[in-house]
């Protein structure tokens, strides 16, 4: 068991594929009675804690969170609504497991089908959607391993769009926080489906109604994600929660536990992961998103700096009462000749708690510099040339 901090924090998935640093003093996060977890700051793009995140497990239905990615995906380009009727196929219907109940004779919302997929984690309106977007089961299999190496999930196969037990079907930890994470920040828009309690579509039965994750039932700031349970896989929780800090706003943090002995345990353990991560750790934001974390002089362009820093908030996350050790150095390199391209690679922020350095921000333009005029580059050239 380690417990670690991410040496990224460029976007939050690339933090969570690239190596981790261990820091001096880290906290030591709590037992967790799993056989995988991961807790990631989703703000700061930092790994918190691990436990075995790169050891092939079986999925479960921990898939409907791709299968739920492809399907935001099409409603975005259009490819299908959410008022649009789906047809529920033979092969949807007598689907084994969790089941919404639907049948052969219904046409289903693709709201409705989501909301049985992600509340009741029904098989049944998985594969209704698999179809209605992939045209087969199989095309949408395809398209699941194509997502997910589009993602960067090295180490995960799909085989199927519900997550019933089948060789090869298979994912890990860090696979699993990386589809999480890109999941809510690529569709805020629909990520109220999985803060959904209660579902029942009309005409089926009232007792498969409320969701799995029962931290929706138990802590108000979890709004998410996904259960998962079969035999081979154990019982499986995608948690995530925010919470309203001072000085820093919202903090959102995602918790992965695989393979713990029942809901009851996955639920608590997963808690616990949320609990300790809030308490154990500290949030800094370094600057605002478009602020300026330094205004460098430009050469031959058309203005004389140029704001360099993040279009999102620089935030990191540290041990809790360390905050004020935390330093910050900016490297690039000089001298920076127009023209520039607002978002354009500049250089980087090195973060420092202490002597160590904890994390790397790629920085960017801020704003367009134009190149400057025939003369104004000439005079340049030779201002260049003396310094």
């Amino acid at each position: 068991m380690k417990s670690l901090l991410s040496s990224l924090r460029t976007l939050a998935c690339a933090a969570l594929m690239a190596p981790a640093i261990l820091w001096a003093q880290v906290p030591q996060p709590p037992e967790i009675a799993a056989r995988n977890y991961m807790l990631v700051d989703v703000t700061a793009g930092q790994v918190l804690a691990t436990k075995d995140i790169d050891a092939p497990v079986e999925q479960a239905s921990l898939t409907k969170l791709m299968t739920g990615y492809l399907v935001f995906d099409a409603l975005r380009a259009k490819k299908i609504t959410l008022e649009q009727r789906l047809p529920v196929s033979e092969r949807a219907w007598k689907m084994p497991g969790s089941r919404m109940f639907i049948d052969p004779k219904m046409q289903v919302p693709v709201d409705d089908l989501l909301k049985g997929m992600i509340v009741q984690s029904g098989n049944d309106a998985t594969v209704a959607l698999a179809e209605g977007v992939g045209g087969t089961v199989e095309n949408f299999v395809r398209l699941m391993n194509e997502q997910a190496k589009a993602l960067g999930m090295t180490n995960t196969a799909y085989k199927n769009p519900e997550g019933l037990t089948e060789p090869g079907h298979t994912t890990t930890a860090r696979d699993l926080a990386t589809l999480a994470t890109r999941l809510m920040q690529d569709f805020p828009e629909y990520m109220h489906y999985y803060s959904t309690k209660q579902y029942r579509y009309e005409g089926t039965p009232a007792s498969n109604s409320n969701n799995r994750n029962m931290l929706l039932f138990r802590d108000p700031s979890v709004d998410g994600l996904k259960t998962g349970h079969t035999a081979a896989a154990g019982y499986c929780l995608v948690a995530t929660s925010k919470r309203e800090f001072p000085n820093v706003g919202q903090r959102r943090l995602l918790s992965i536990v695989l393979g713990a002995a029942s809901e009851n345990a996955r639920a608590n353990e997963s808690q616990k992961l949320l609990n300790w991560g809030y308490t154990a750790f500290d949030s800094v934001k370094l600057f605002d998103a478009g602020q300026a974390a330094a205004t460098p002089a430009v050469w031959k362009g058309t203005q004389s700096t140029l704001k360099i820093g993040r279009p999102e908030a620089i935030v990191i996350t540290v041990p809790s009462g360390s905050a004020g050790k935390v330093t910050t150095e900016i490297v690039r390199k000089d001298p920076l000749v127009a023209p520039f391209t607002k978002g354009q690679a500049i250089g980087a922020l090195k973060v420092k708690l202490g002597e160590q350095q904890v994390a790397e921000v790629p920085l960017v333009a801020l704003e367009d510099v134009a190149q400057a005029g025939i003369f104004g580059r000439a005079w340049d050239a030779i201002r260049l040339w003396i310094k």
